[in-house]
């Protein structure tokens, strides 16, 4: 697999990474073991290097799959992980101070069975804590080699720019897909001007653009997808549109609508690094295989062509849950 450099920060990882939280947490039920250590290590042999879990997924066991399943290759693969909520419980609230900063740091690096966390995010900015703290303590854990380079989520650009002044930022990940793209009016200039990289995560639009999800799809009473505004049956009915376009542009390339919606994504700018997530080892490599797909700017200017004539329905988030996201 190509590699791409994350930002200027001198991190180098595959173009296309693995996210890992779905083996543990959000859609159903969590993936046996073995069987996501084994997802893990043939992702590592098609060429992944980039594994992204964090502590709220589980929380903390998908940390600690991740943490196994590396230990062989560790020092050939980069592990991002994240801290932000209250006892690693995303329901629980925001938590950024640095005691608790430096408390996930020391758990992390536990449960991942390693001396540096490659890539430490902030989850998501907590309004109670001044971002130059944040970024401030993170770069203590750096200077103590317990860390490798800052990250931010779902941050906005005055956020990010604050941050970045305490300590360079290597890397922003936020939701972006061929059906939330408010990204690229919101900080992709930020981000080239101050040479920070972009990793969408839920590139795929949480399964749905890769067609095996209708309106009649019913999901497991755990899968956070129930209460997303984006998965009701009128919005999947209503959002079908979108599906069938990609498929259209798909099969003229000889791909999958996975893989024309990751190419897409590499397509947009060479800092970019998705990281889809899947439980199934076919559709990992179904996945990767995006990276030999190249996206005419024809082709590119027909898929923007195809998506402007077409409304995206509903809210990617219910209105209890909607994510801070600064100007």
């Amino acid at each position: 697999m190509k590699t791409r450099q994350l930002g200027n920060r001198g991190l180098e990882v595959s173009a296309i990474g693995l996210g890992c939280m779905g083996l543990s947490f959000g859609y159903g039920p969590a993936t046996e073991k073995s069987a996501g250590i084994e997802l893990i290590r043939k992702a590592f042999e098609r060429g992944v290097t980039f594994f992204d879990t964090a502590e709220a997924y589980g929380p903390f066991v998908n940390e600690e799959l991740v943490g196994e399943a590396v230990a062989p290759f560790r020092d050939q693969v980069v592990i991002a992980t994240k801290f932000g909520f209250k006892d690693g419980e995303a329901m629980a609230g925001l938590d950024s101070r640095p005691e608790r900063i430096r408390a996930v740091t020391e758990a992390a690096l536990k449960r991942l069975k390693t001396d540096r966390i490659d890539l430490l995010y902030q989850h998501r900015v907590d309004p109670n804590v001044p971002i130059e703290e944040v970024a401030g303590t993170v770069k203590d854990l750096i200077a103590q080699g317990k860390v490798k380079h800052f990250g931010m989520s779902e941050a906005g650009a005055q956020t990010i720019r604050r941050a970045h002044a305490v300590q360079p930022v290597a890397a922003l990940q936020s939701e972006y897909s061929l059906w939330w793209r408010e990204p690229e009016h919101k900080v992709f200039a930020t981000l080239e001007e101050l040479g920070i990289g972009f990793v969408p995560f839920s590139p795929l639009g949480k399964g749905f653009l890769t067609g095996a999800i209708n309106e009649n799809t019913t999901f497991d009473k755990s899968d956070f997808r129930n209460v997303v505004p984006r998965f009701s049956e009128e919005n999947r009915r209503a959002n079908a549109e979108l599906v069938e376009v990609l498929g259209t542009i798909a099969n003229d390339k000889g791909a999958t609508r996975a893989q024309i919606a990751i190419a897409w994504l590499l397509a947009q700018k060479p800092w970019i690094v998705p990281i889809p997530g899947t439980t199934k080892i076919a559709r990992l490599e179904e996945n990767i295989g995006a990276d030999a797909i190249a996206l005419t700017t024809d082709e590119l200017n027909s898929i923007e062509a195809a998506l402007a004539a077409i409304k995206v329905v509903g809210d990617r988030y219910p209105a209890h849950l909607q994510q801070r996201v600064d100007s």
